[in-house]
């Protein structure tokens, strides 16, 4: 019997990802999309997965539309990754970040359970929910201290849906996923604005970029690993929460380090602080430097996961490393850059 997966936030990174790792094990996938905004097309293309899903209109704000979507869709399996997921952007917009990512989650969450209770829920959790970390690394058992507004909304979802297992006995879990890239991810994002300038700084298209936090830590995985993880979630046999990250960490300074290398680079540092420089010792030029404006009013210093629960029950683990990581996602935009092709 084929089961049917309702995939909402289905146009971003993950969703994506997802969609292609469902379709590969024989899925009927249903993306859910906001009626005004439409769909942005680009990465289910560019992963070929396109023409194989079905999409249905769903708005977190609106409960009565997503009754009717989990009315019409009758799913086995929910995949919420719908969110304002950009934390700077959070800021600036806390009232509809949390609108979104915390009151959205608790209108699906309390129609699932009207509508399709039988259906295994997944909550996209986030390591942002440690923020000012209380523990290193982190575990599904550490004490979470958000730092932004993104993460309080994420911890509100996240407490929502153990809330909704206890209370109900629905098959509902939350994957505390780190920080995971790819040559999906927005150009908004950190990662994608190293690899994106850096290819556009190296085909002369740019002088440099402009950067926040150069030792910022996070511990950076691959987002197609990071779904597989999402999936064997709602395999088990009992609800639990999982931990999902590489185990390792990084400084933005060292993904800096790793991009500029794959793209030619020769990279020296001069200065401290907002007067940081990144210097190319093969033209002389400086091509990172370093902005107030791009650092965090409450900044997040370290995030590291521990893994281990995942690895043991789950039988996941990270196969894609730090390295391997920025090295695809430079040459990806390299390509793009040099081709005129940038979607995303």
């Amino acid at each position: 019997m084929t089961k049917t997966a309702l995939v909402t936030g289905i146009s971003g990174q993950d969703g994506a990802y997802l969609a292609k790792n469902l379709l590969g094990r024989g899925y009927r996938v249903v993306g859910a999309q906001r009626r005004n905004a439409g769909i942005n097309s680009g990465r289910l293309s560019e992963l070929g997965v396109l023409d194989d899903i079905e999409l249905v209109d769903m708005e977190l704000l609106e409960e009565s539309n997503i009754r009717a979507a989990l009315q019409k869709v009758k799913p086995d399996e929910i995949y919420n990754l719908a969110a304002q997921s950009f934390v700077g952007l959070s800021f600036e917009q806390p009232l509809y970040t949390c609108e979104v990512s915390a009151l959205g989650v608790l209108r699906l969450l309390e129609a699932s359970r009207q509508i399709c209770p039988d259906a295994r829920f997944y909550q996209a959790s986030t390591s942002e929910m440690f923020g000012k970390v209380q523990a290193i690394p982190q575990s599904e058992t550490t004490p979470f201290y958000p730092r932004s507004p993104y993460g309080v909304g994420k911890l509100f979802a996240h407490w929502m849906t153990v809330n909704y297992r206890e209370s109900y006995g629905m098959f509902a879990c939350s994957g505390i996923l780190f920080n995971h890239e790819s040559p999906l991810r927005g150009v908004e994002f950190v990662t994608r604005k190293v690899t994106l300038g850096l290819a556009r700084v190296a085909l002369g298209q740019q002088d440099m970029i402009l950067l926040g936090n150069l030792d910022a830590k996070r511990d950076w995985g691959f987002a197609g690993d990071y779904v597989d993880a999402m999936w064997r979630m709602l395999q088990g046999e009992t609800p639990d929460d999982f931990v999902v990250a590489t185990g390792l960490t990084y400084t933005v300074r060292d993904f800096v380090e790793r991009a500029a290398e794959v793209l030619g680079f020769d990279l020296e540092w001069e200065g401290e602080g907002v007067e940081t420089r990144g210097i190319d010792k093969k033209s002389s030029k400086t091509v990172v430097t370093v902005s107030s404006e791009f650092f965090r009013p409450a900044e997040v210093d370290i995030l590291l996961g521990d893994p281990s629960k995942a690895e043991r029950q789950l039988g996941w683990k990270a196969a894609t490393q730090l390295p391997a990581l920025v090295e695809m996602m430079a040459k990806a935009d390299f390509d793009r850059v040099k081709n005129g092709q940038i979607r995303f």
